[in-house]
């Protein structure tokens, strides 16, 4: 038989649609953080056996690495998905809705492990009329953009020669049935920040005589802003934001020690250079008005996502194929991060976006506790996923 066609994949795909959504939904329901997702590893294991994917070993605790050889000459590409939750508290009104207190899937991560189980289950069925390699690398800790590293400092990439990687995120903000496609730097470089703060404290009736690092921290938190001021790329702005302000023991005491952490997002390194030097001549003007002494650091950071034009070229074909030429559109830079970067600064590739924003506008934006997504988007990005993947096997033997 002929190498499979996008439609023909998109008819075995249909065929796993209730096994992804039981799964995702199972995932939902058992959320767990980076480098702690023991049960969602498990899952994955199960799945990708029943399909007969054999296992490639994984240099972290959690996630896994599984491959399929197709029956013809090609490539070696990677598929690769994130598998990890956030510690946020679910309010989403969903049947599904997470069981572990404080942690929910709130950026369709569960989503994104199912669509590429399901994109395997479909390469699978004609196995033996695939060009190449299939290489399913189930990523674990994408929030604390850490798992890519990890995953890479620990081997997991050594010996595979690998040509391509292809991956995708769901889009609560885009319209179900719509593929967002955009070639060079798609998604933003992010930078862990954290401040030290440090004051004196005292008694909580002398405020004016202690120099407060709680008060201080907060005036910075109000200002990050100004340090990205008028930085942009094709109109996205960057942005510099806290996330975490920690300071104090009790109600009457004011404390010597807050500490602010937060994320710098960038496009450039010129951007990035003007953005730090802000910071610091910040910090120097806060030292300056309240008394207080400010310690940066950048304890991690990942680069920006840059999708290599060929292989989104591949991708954006494989789209029209399955959803049609009006379904796929360009889309500008977003100043999300996500560290699918580090491997795609290794290899050439390409991450796209599918639509997931639910007809009645309950979807909520990512990493909110109310974030839902439409889960007919999921048969759609697991057949771009499997269709992209064997365009790119293919390669010159086409």
């Amino acid at each position: 038989m002929a190498v499979p066609t996008g439609t023909e994949l998109r008819t075995l795909v249909d065929a796993e649609v209730d096994r992804m959504v039981d799964l995702r939904r199972d995932l939902h329901r058992h959320p767990e953080l980076g480098f702690e997702e023991t049960r969602t590893t498990v899952r994955i294991a199960e799945v990708a056996s029943s399909l007969g994917l054999d296992p490639l070993p994984c240099p972290t605790s959690t996630g896994s690495v599984w491959s399929l050889d197709g029956g013809r000459p090609g490539a070696t590409v990677i598929l690769r998905a994130d598998i990890d939750a956030l510690p946020i508290e679910e309010t989403a009104d969903v049947a599904f809705a997470s069981e572990s207190r404080g942690r929910m899937h709130a950026c369709g991560h569960d989503a994104h492990t199912a669509q590429l189980l399901g994109a395997a289950a479909a390469l699978s069925r004609r196995a033996g009329d695939l060009p190449g390699r299939y290489v399913f690398l189930f990523q674990p800790a994408e929030e604390g953009i850490g798992g890519a590293t990890a995953m890479i400092e620990g081997g997991v990439l050594d010996g595979l020669d690998a040509s391509a990687v292809v991956g995708c995120h769901v889009a609560s903000v885009i319209p179900t049935g719509l593929v967002g496609v955009r070639a060079g730097i798609t998604m933003s470089d992010a930078r862990a920040l954290r401040v030290d703060v440090h004051g004196i404290g005292g008694h909580g009736a002398a405020y004016q005589d202690a120099a407060n690092p709680l008060t201080a921290a907060a005036r910075l938190a109000l200002r990050l802003g100004d340090v990205v001021d008028g930085l942009e790329l094709e109109g996205t702005h960057c942005a510099c934001t806290a996330g975490v302000l920690r300071a104090g023991t009790a109600a009457n005491v004011i404390p010597s020690h807050a500490t602010l952490s937060g994320t710098l997002r960038t496009f450039t390194p010129a951007h990035t250079g003007t953005a730090l030097a802000r910071l610091d001549a910040l910090l120097a003007e806060l030292t300056d008005e309240t008394g207080c002494t400010f310690e940066l650091s950048v304890p991690g950071s990942t680069p920006a996502v840059t999708n290599d034009p060929g292989v989104t070229g591949l991708v954006r074909a494989a789209a029209t194929e399955i959803v049609g030429a009006g379904a796929v559109v360009d889309l500008p830079p977003v100043s999300p991060s996500d560290d699918v970067a580090e491997f795609l600064d290794r290899i050439p590739g390409s991450y796209f976006f599918v639509g997931a924003r639910r007809a009645d506008g309950s979807s909520g934006m990512h990493h909110n506790p109310g974030f839902a997504i439409d889960e007919a988007c999921m048969p759609i990005a697991a057949t771009v996923l499997a269709a992209s993947a064997v365009r790119a096997a293919a390669g010159p033997y086409s």
